[in-house]
Parts: C-alpha cells; structure tokens; sequence
C-alpha cells in the first residue's frame, strides 16, 4: 500500500518521527509485515531516548472521529511501574509470581498498558484472552481461566461484567470453581454502576475496586492505592486523586465548584508521565479539543463532582448532560436507576431533540437472560422509579427494550451514533464498533418502538 496524495514534509527530521523521517515516504511504498520478517535477521534492541514517542494509539470513536494519541517511551514505563505496585498492588517483592489478567484487546489503551508493559515490567505474569465474556463457550469463560491461571487480579470493563449477570444472573457457572488465588477485581472503560458492584462483589466475595483512566491519559488518574493504602470503597465512585493529577470541577465559565456540585472533570497542567504528548499530526486539534476550553487545564470530556471525602463520582460525557426546559441533567444518574432494576441487565440515556423542552430524556434497556417480563410494564416501572429517585424535572417519558447496545470494541457505547439513528439523521457506521449488527438491531427496535 501507498501513502496515495499524502505529501512528504519538507524537513523531515528526529522532530517528525511520526512516520515521515523513518518509515518511508509518498514515493516510496510501505512495507508488508510478513513479507519484511521472513526474511529478516535477528537484531539487537535500539536504545531511545525517553522522549521518542512509543506508539500511535486511537481513541476508540465514540464521537465517530478517532484521534491518534502519541505516547512517549521514558515517561509511560515510569507511570507504568508505579501504577502497577502502587494501585494494583501487583509487586513481586510481596506477592511471588503475581499473575494478572486483564480481559480488554491488546489493541486498546488497556491492553497496551495492562496487558503488554505494565506487567512486564512489574515482573509479573501476564494473561493473554482472544475471546468474549459469555459464548466462548458460556458464561463462566472467566471463572474458568482464573481458575486456570490462578489469577490475582482480575482487570476488566463493567459492559464484561454486565453481559456475564444478563446470561448467568445467578452466577450458576461459578459454582465448584477454586478462584482462591483471585485478590481483587478492578473495573474500568466506563463508569461501574452500584447495581453492578453490587452483584460482582456478592458473587465473587472479593474486593471490586472501581478507578478512572482514558487513552490519553494511559494510566488511571482516579484510583483507590491498594499498594499504598486501602481506602473505602464507594459504590459509584471511580477513587481519589493519584499523585502526579491535579484534578478539579470547574463550570462552564472556567470556575471551580463546590463539593457535591455537577461539572466538567478538568486535569491541571502541566500533566504527570505517561499522559499523552499530543496527537498524531494534528497539533492544532490537540490543542482545540483538550486545551483550549479551560486555559491551563487539560478538559477530560467528562462530568463529576467530588465528595466531602474528595472522592470522584463521574456522571459521563459532558456531551451526554442534556438540558431539559432549561434544566441541566445527567444521564449517567438516570442510568443508575435504570441499572437498579431487577429485570434490567445493561442500559443507556441519551438526549434527544425535543421541540418544546429542547431536549428530552430517551431510555433503552437490554434484559438479563432468562427473565420474562412485559416490555411495556417494564417501561412503566422504569420511568415511575426515574420520576421517584430523581424527580419530575427529569422528563423520562419512554424506555424501549433493545436485545443489545451497540459498543466499541473496548466497550464504550456509541451514544452519539444512537442519537443519530434516534433523530432520523444519517450516521456511520464506526470503525471500532464491536458488532454492526447490533446497530441495525438497534435501529430496528426505534423504528417499531419495541
């Protein structure tokens, strides 16, 4: 393959590292792996500074416009190892042959950093999973391989969790397995709802520790410090300040809001090791996108607030925080009471257009397996239980039962592409979706409100 029309910089030099100045150019073609390394010699490892970039990472496009993360070599390995002894308490000087499984993609910031160079480094044995959660062959995948493997800590995603309790709600496949090697389950990809650790915590009898990290931060800002000191956990929240963050809550216009208040989660600057160092040839978007919002802040794209404990509860994109009538809401806190359901297994809560109120609330729910219960009595409850939790200003007014929400590949859900299919508007399909079929089962359910 070619770069095709793509021009060559005019100074390509140890600046432009980013594919230009090592690896080939618009006349030259690129190279094909297999054919490169069946015939190549072995070699020895090249030093690099601890400022050359590492890798070239895309977020997974839930916005359906992927931006390549740049990460640095000296720095990551640094935040890496830290995080490792410090927040997953994985340390072979106090645990002898740790082994840790964490269940994402290697493709994925997640596999990146917890399956291929944090344990590595660490010392640590590492797992290595091609599969899902549920159908490879059932449900009790995961019990079986941390039995297997003799795990210690279980690294995964709530969507993962989710999809094992809506196949085997009553975890009828962990009976008989020895998980006594299994220390603590960590969570992370997207918020971990109560309803969800609740049931993971019972089911298990293990620690669940839920902590907050993106691609582009490349190692958890918010955690609990296993490996420094146990904190309490706190259904719903994502932990504390790891040292090197410097996170605050700030409000539209760039001030800082008091505890207990809803805003955009912000980290200051300048940001710790590891973090992204900017955007693969795209300075300008770096900037506009995570800079230029709250000067001197990186802006996250999320919205939380902090408890009197300096705990981190994050509500969600601050593009999924609708206005209803003049009224800001967050649809991560509709979605916690959706969750709360007996009958539900996994949800979601998008905004869509509303001509009187501006926006309006719009529910989607997927059923645990098993569970016989009347869509439109379901619905029903749901939006009664919103109305009581949260109240009337909430406007949830519909909730439709969908066989599945379409996700990225690490687990995100495409909301703004449900938006699009709600609204009638043209979407496409994005490239890190985990299954297209589920889209168009998805769209099939709005089009028939069912």
């Amino acid at each position: 393959k070619t770069r095709g029309d793509v021009p060559e910089p005019a100074t390509p030099d140890r600046a432009d590292w980013y594919g230009w100045a090592r690896y080939g150019s618009a006349t030259r073609p690129w190279l094909d792996w297999e054919d490169v390394s069946a015939g190549a010699a072995p070699a020895d490892p090249v030093p690099v500074r601890a400022t050359d970039p590492l890798y070239i990472l895309y977020t997974s496009g839930t916005t359906g416009r992927p931006k390549g993360v740049v990460r640095d070599t000296g720095g990551y390995a640094v935040a890496l190892v830290w995080s490792m002894r410090h927040i997953y308490n994985v340390d072979p000087a106090n645990c002898p042959q740790p082994v840790i499984w964490t269940t994402s993609d290697i493709g994925w910031v997640m596999g990146h950093s917890y399956i291929v160079y944090g344990p590595l480094l660490a010392g640590a044995t590492t797992v290595m999973f091609e599969g899902a959660p549920v159908d490879t062959p059932d449900a009790g995948a995961y019990w079986r391989l941390l039995e297997r493997y003799r795990v210690a800590v279980l690294y995964t995603s709530p969507s993962a969790l989710r999809a094992i309790r809506k196949a085997d709600p009553a975890g009828e496949l962990l009976a008989g397995r020895d998980l006594s090697a299994l220390r603590t389950v960590f969570s992370a990809g997207e918020s971990l709802d109560p309803s969800t650790y609740h049931w993971t915590l019972e089911l298990l009898r293990r620690p669940v520790v839920d902590h907050w990290w993106q691609t582009e931060t490349g190692w958890p800002a918010f955690a609990n410090p296993l490996g420094l000191q146990t904190l309490p956990v706190k259904p719903g929240s994502a932990g504390v300040p790891v040292p090197g963050f410097r996170p605050r809550v700030l409000d539209g216009g760039g001030n800082r809001l008091p505890v207990g208040v809803e805003g955009n989660l912000v980290l200051g600057l300048p940001l710790p090791p590891g973090t992204l160092t900017g955007l693969w040839r795209d300075p300008q978007r770096y900037r506009s996108e995570y800079l230029a919002a709250f000067p001197g802040h990186y802006a996250t794209g999320d919205t939380g607030y902090f408890d009197d404990d300096g705990y981190l509860f994050v509500l969600g994109r601050s593009d999924d925080v609708i206005n209803v009538a003049g009224h800001r809401m967050s649809t991560g806190t509709m979605e916690a009471v959706l969750a709360a359901h007996p009958a539900v297994a996994d949800c979601a809560v998008i905004g869509v257009h509303d001509e009187l109120t501006g926006q309006r609330p719009s529910g989607y729910v997927v059923c645990k397996a098993g569970v016989d219960v009347d869509e439109h009595r379901l619905a029903a409850e749901l939006v009664a239980a919103v109305r009581d939790r949260i109240g009337a200003i909430a406007a949830l007014r519909t909730v439709t039962v969908v066989a599945a929400l379409p996700r990225t590949r690490s687990g995100m859900i495409l909301r703004k592409t449900m938006r699009q299919i709600v609204s009638g508007e043209p979407y496409t399909v994005p490239p890190t979706i985990e299954d297209p079929a589920v889209l168009e089962s998805f769209a099939r359910a709005v089009r028939t409100g069912s």
